[in-house]
């Protein structure tokens, strides 16, 4: 019987290959799509909606509750290596959609003039192809009028680039592009186009009738005398299911492309089908942190420098104040500390002091015997007041020097009333023939027994 499993260089290479794998893949950027606010039905599906599109460098199944703050979101974001927040939310005037660059900043405010679904986009196209392979891998970024329109126009092209991972075109594998997303910038209206795509590759030089068999899709050839025909002619196919090629997407392959006929050296069409969401973005301002800070740029606020500089005197200001109060705190609670041991010394050495003098004096009372027969008599009247005032006689650890060679007693009147408070009966006897309980407190024929003192007089009995 021949050794089964992976030899000791197989199971090896995997294992490098895995950690390769989980290197490459926390190297690459991560992001978060979630909701801030009251936002409605359609801001929430426009939420998956951008997900999908993120994925699956993305949290697709993240949940944002309405008690969690940014903070908090930035804490769980850190050990995960998440990069980036898309963050999307409604006001009672307008859509807004936020892009944070963590964990530093900056912050991209984004104004959603229009937007569309994915499933509006899909039910408007009449034959759409989206299939879950083509989620599997990142989309290729296509940013397109991002010129020399001003530093904001710069950094906005950086985070869209930042987005995504980096793509070397010496080394990349066609059969990892699937879909593309392209942002489109207008600068006269300074709006942004998102449209997102999905990528199909077909030959192109042939016939219809040879692509419909490159595609295992067969025509009805019972008219035809030879299949001759079919491929110089194409009879019997109609005209609306050739596509619109032409030199705008004719390309030169340069590897092999899955699909039939998608041959290394050989010309393909590159076809680009909507697949959604859609979105009309306008960049309102630029924030140097997360969600707050510094405005570096504004569309609507314009500042002169007088006035940037007197914002800036007074933030450092502000930061100075802050510092001097969060110092001033800490020689606070420092000089509490210190108050604090400096009281727990001297109580210590009090109760030292305190313990030092009861042991003189139990030495000086043992030593003198009139002391000790004056001692012992204010500890019997400590023992007789203890008993007056508890009825009972109390322990010997509470007064352990005390001489209780006969246990005072308390009065019997003090007893009684003891007893009667706590529902007890008094320690006097009752008949012989009359049980004790509720029954025993009754005489013969119906006479109760007086309460007070004694026996006492039975009652009459009204007639």
């Amino acid at each position: 019987m021949g050794r089964s499993g992976r030899s000791r260089h197989q199971k090896r290479a995997r294992a490098q290959a895995q950690l390769h794998n989980l290197e490459a893949y926390a190297a690459n950027p991560h992001s978060f799509v979630f909701t801030r606010g009251c936002a409605g039905r359609n801001i929430r599906q426009l939420t998956l909606d951008v997900r999908r599109v993120m994925e699956p460098l993305t949290a697709s199944r993240l949940q944002v509750r309405k008690k969690n703050s940014l903070k908090d979101c930035v804490a769980v974001a850190g050990p995960l290596g998440v990069t980036h927040f898309l963050i999307l939310s409604k006001t009672e005037t307008s859509v807004y959609f936020k892009l944070m660059r963590l964990p530093g900043g900056p912050t991209l405010t984004f104004q959603v003039k229009k937007y569309s679904l994915v499933r509006d986009v899909v039910s408007s196209l009449r034959r759409h192809r989206m299939h879950e392979q083509q989620f599997a891998h990142p989309p290729l970024l296509v940013l397109n009028s991002f010129g020399s329109h001003g530093m904001h126009v710069k950094l906005m092209a950086t985070m869209f680039q930042n987005l995504f991972p980096s793509i070397n075109v010496h080394k990349v594998n066609l059969n990892t592009i699937k879909r593309c997303l392209l942002i489109d910038y207008n600068p006269d209206s300074q709006e942004l186009d998102f449209r997102h795509y999905s990528i199909k590759v077909v030959p192109v030089g042939a016939s219809r009738g040879m692509k419909k068999l490159l595609q295992e899709k067969f025509p009805n050839m019972s008219r035809l005398q030879d299949i001759s025909e079919l491929l110089a002619t194409g009879a019997g196919l109609s005209e609306s299911e050739a596509e619109p090629d032409g030199e705008h997407n004719i390309t030169e392959l340069p590897q092999a492309v899955a699909g039939r006929g998608n041959m290394p050296a050989q010309q393909s069409a590159v076809r680009l089908t909507e697949i959604g969401p859609r979105m009309t973005l306008q960049l309102i301002k630029i924030q140097d942190s997360i969600g707050e800070g510094k405005v570096m740029f504004h569309s609507f606020v314009h500042k002169t420098e007088e006035e940037l500089q007197a914002i800036l005197e007074a933030k450092e200001k502000r930061l100075r104040l802050k510092a001097q109060r969060r110092a001033q705190q800490a020689q606070n609670v420092q000089r509490k500390q210190e108050q604090r041991e400096a009281h727990r010394e001297k109580s210590l050495e009090g109760m030292k002091k305190a313990q030092v003098g009861s042991s003189h004096e139990v030495a000086s009372r043992r030593a003198s015997p009139w002391l000790n027969e004056e001692f012992d008599d204010l500890e019997d009247d400590d023992v007789e007041y203890f008993c007056q005032a508890v009825g009972e006689p109390p322990s010997e650890d509470l007064f352990p020097e005390a001489k209780q060679k006969q246990p005072a007693k308390c009065p019997s009147w003090k007893r009684r009333e003891i007893d009667r408070s706590q529902g007890r009966f008094s320690d006097r006897k009752l008949p012989k023939d009359k049980p004790q309980g509720a029954q025993g407190r009754r005489g013969p024929k119906g006479v109760s027994w007086h309460r007070g003192r004694g026996r006492g007089r039975p009652q009459k009995r009204a007639a």
